[in-house]
């Protein structure tokens, strides 16, 4: 009777393993182009999956940036002031923050930086910063896919200030308020907070586009997100959108 079970569970697990896709092609990282598997899709390219990326980072308004705390040899006043732990020295954070995706040409994101905040006081205290962000499929449309295999990226970069001039000339102030109407409140020159207008220079981006099997997961070149163009964006739809012209939304179903 053991016999029998065991022969029976064997079978069950080689079977199993014929029908079920290998779980290690979830994580891999596969060649653009290429088919896994025979299960039927096209990795996107590395200039696909950039545009991509660039349309993520026109439609989300919202990310998370990371910055590392800075030594205890060189707390400041702030610090103290703050009640900031002696042993969080060179620890990562990583706090919401709004984003608007006001100078295209470039892909750099417009930030509003309170110079209060904790990322904005690393940043000046040297840390490195990354801007993780990822796609929020419609309400409607969200049920339908894993949320493990949809498109999140992290922006590698640092933060530069924008010149009063600029600000005007490229009229960031309205871009900015249209994706976060609240945030006329703390605009520079508030009564709240001491405020100022960055920009993430973007130096490397690592995309993570869903599973293995049918999405680019690597490094995408900065020149390659600095050289997408505003009609690629405009025509990419990402999953849960209803007009799919430029990347089947299927990919990314469970």
């Amino acid at each position: 009777m053991r016999f029998h079970a065991l022969a029976i569970l064997s079978s069950v697990q080689l079977t199993t393993s014929l029908t079920l896709p290998h779980f290690q092609t979830i994580f891999s990282y596969p060649s653009p182009g290429a088919s896994l598997y025979d299960s039927g899709y096209d990795i996107p390219s590395v200039h696909e999956s950039a545009v991509q990326a660039r349309r993520i980072l026109h439609l989300e308004n919202i990310g998370t940036l990371s910055t590392i705390f800075p030594s205890s040899s060189s707390r400041s006043d702030s610090t103290a002031f703050e009640n900031r732990p002696s042993d969080v020295g060179g620890t990562p954070i990583g706090l919401m923050d709004y984003f608007g995706d006001c100078e295209p040409s470039t892909g750099n994101p417009t930030i509003l930086a309170i110079d209060i905040a904790t990322s904005f006081k690393n940043a000046a205290a040297g840390s490195n910063i990354t801007l993780s962000l990822r796609w929020h499929p419609p309400d409607a449309h969200a049920r339908k896919y894993s949320t493990a295999n949809l498109p999140r990226y992290s922006l590698v970069g640092y933060l530069e200030d924008i010149k009063d001039q600029e600000v005007k000339e490229q009229g960031l102030v309205g871009c900015f308020t249209k994706y976060h109407p609240d945030a006329r409140g703390w605009l520079p020159g508030n009564k709240i907070h001491e405020s100022h207008w960055v920009r993430l220079v973007v130096q490397e981006v690592y995309w993570i586009g869903g599973f293995g099997d049918r999405a680019y997961i690597g490094w995408i070149p900065v020149e390659e997100w600095r050289n997408v163009t505003r009609g690629e964006v405009e025509e990419c739809r990402l999953p849960g959108e209803q007009d799919t012209k430029f990347f089947l939304s299927h990919l990314w179903n469970r």
